[in-house]
């Protein structure tokens, strides 16, 4: 869950090529599995438990939207975890974005459900979700946007490859505030 109680900046972490590709076991009673037409809804469901929506409707809204427009890239880029009874808990897209004319790999949406995170379904969706994006767009500098409200989010993707990126001033069109967390960031990651 985001953690509102720090002052907000826009991170921006990279993962650079021929960084080791993060593994982990699923945990049981979990499955990682991809996008089917009508996920949109169960994307909704986890991205508003994790208060980056304020319904699960304008989430949903959202995925449409911004997503699933694109379909043959929507099934083979977004994740889910789902528990032992298929209900989707989790998510990852691996998606891209323009840095001026030039299209790069971006990290898009991860997110786990309250009632199962501290479970190890976010160290396994990212480390599939970095596979993919290796697979998909081969080892190539990539790039996430998060916030400083994702603390322990940031945790995970550092232990994935990523690092803190302050030299990129506008990767992907998104403004780089990681110089001005830095502070924040400290005591917490």
């Amino acid at each position: 869950m985001l953690d509102k109680s720090v002052p907000y900046y826009r991170v921006i972490l990279r993962r650079d090529p021929g960084t080791p590709l993060p593994e982990v076991e699923v945990p049981e009673g979990y499955t990682i599995v991809g996008y089917q037409p009508g996920d949109e809804v169960a994307w909704g469901e986890i991205e508003s438990s994790v208060l980056e929506f304020e319904t699960p409707q304008a989430a949903t809204e959202y995925f449409l939207r911004d997503y699933v427009p694109y379909d043959t890239e929507v099934k083979r880029r977004t994740l889910f975890a789902q528990d032992a009874s298929g209900r989707k808990v989790g998510t990852f897209t691996a998606w891209w974005n323009y840095t001026g004319s030039r299209r790069v790999p971006f990290m898009h949406w991860v997110a786990v459900m309250p009632e199962h995170q501290g479970r190890g379904v976010g160290k396994a969706l990212v480390a599939a979700g970095v596979r993919l994006m290796v697979e998909i767009e081969g080892d190539c500098e990539m790039f996430l946007h998060t916030q400083t409200w994702s603390h322990k989010a940031i945790r995970i993707y550092r232990w994935a490859g990523f690092e803190l990126d302050t030299q990129n001033e506008a990767p992907g069109g998104y403004r780089n505030e990681t110089q001005q967390a830095l502070p924040i960031l400290e005591g917490l990651i």
